[in-house]
């Protein structure tokens, strides 16, 4: 057994590998990682630029496809559906012995799409009707556009991972339109999943330059506080949501929660400790999805122990403190959420260009 393992069975937790590339399906790696604990798997248009464009493994298939006919934008969801339903494959046994908790592969809409509410719908029922496995998770943005594409697939009944939060304000609106979206699923809800993502380490990045660029003592003392502090908050309000009459009646129906899953857990500032964001947010029905890297790092030196509610009155305290000295968290996270969009289209356009420049050499 290994810390992966002890993370899930002692404190509730599922640990997701934020990575997924070729070589790793065709070497056995991406089995090792299931065997060592890892319960699901996350991808984004950022990982599969790097995947396809730093390695060769997709060429034989893209020189089909090519020859086939096909455009390089169709080509592009060819290759990546390919590689989520071969990981979707691995991954069925950990989704049937746990009875649909986990087991999760996702896959993100085209990124484009983040300000375009129909599209985005549109998008994520073809992704969920082309891939049609019952442990697809597809990726829809929590922008103000995307939160109605997010209740219409929980209302039919499709599986969906909301990624990009960075505020409070706005993860309430997703647990909102998860739950109003059940409510109008008809029949049984045990087959509806979701998890809600909740950046992480970017939010620590932007509010410590904030901070840093305040300058005063109070301000410093605050830098590498934030985003766990947010997280932890977070944290309150989901076990506040889900509880009660109104999801109770939901429950008898057959419903899960939508667990928090905290993304962008790799610590981007080497002053701090390289576990942070896995050591210091866990807690029972959460998802942490960490890059390889880090699930290394934690296995080798991480606590498994339950830090998600420790404090939580230091959390919101932190969080008052840095509205004092002078912290917008809304506003950090208005700015996030565009950088985090506009990242993922210039990775999903880079991408492109690299497949047609391949393309053209086959």
């Amino acid at each position: 057994m290994t810390r992966l393992h002890d993370l899930y069975r002692e404190q509730g937790q599922s640990p997701w590998l934020d990575n997924l590339r070729r070589g790793w399906l065709s070497s056995g790696e991406l089995q090792g990682w299931i065997d060592r604990g890892v319960r699901g798997i996350t991808s984004n248009p950022s990982i599969f630029q790097k995947a396809m464009s730093d390695t060769s493994d997709y060429d034989i298939q893209l020189g089909e496809l090519k020859s086939a006919g096909m455009s390089i934008l169709d080509s592009y969801w060819e290759l990546v559906t390919s590689d989520i339903s071969a990981a979707l494959d691995l991954l069925a046994p950990v989704y049937a012995e746990s009875s649909g908790i986990d087991g999760y592969v996702s896959v993100e809409v085209d990124p484009s799409l983040a300000t375009d509410t129909e599209g985005t719908t549109t998008a994520a029922r073809d992704l969920h009707n082309q891939i049609d496995k019952p442990n697809l998770l597809v990726k829809i943005p929590a922008t103000a556009e995307g939160i109605p594409s997010i209740r219409q697939m929980i209302s039919e009944g499709r599986s969906v991972n909301v990624t990009l939060i960075f505020s409070l304000q706005r993860y309430e609106q997703v647990m909102e339109a998860y739950i109003s979206g059940l409510e109008a699923c008809e029949g049984d809800l045990s087959g509806v999943a979701s998890v809600a993502s909740f950046f992480i380490s970017r939010t620590e990045t932007e509010v410590d330059n904030r901070l840093g660029a305040i300058g005063t003592p109070e301000a410093l003392e605050l830098q590498g506080m934030g985003a766990v502090a947010q997280g932890r908050v977070a944290y309150e309000l989901f076990r506040s949501t889900f509880s009660g009459p109104r999801w109770d009646a939901l429950v008898e129906r057959g419903a899960r929660v939508q667990r928090p899953l905290w993304a962008s857990t790799s610590t981007k500032n080497p002053a701090y400790p390289d576990t942070l964001y896995v050591d210091a947010l866990i807690g029972p029905d959460t998802v942490n999805t960490i890059p390889d890297a880090t699930l290394e790092a934690f296995e080798n030196h991480g606590m498994v122990t339950r830090t998600i509610d420790s404090d939580a009155a230091g959390a919101n305290e932190t969080l008052e403190a840095l509205t004092r000295a002078g912290i917008d968290l809304e506003d950090v996270a208005t700015q996030l959420e565009a950088e985090g969009v506009a990242a993922f289209i210039k990775s999903f356009d880079d991408l492109l260009v690299t497949l047609g420049e391949k393309a053209s050499t086959l």
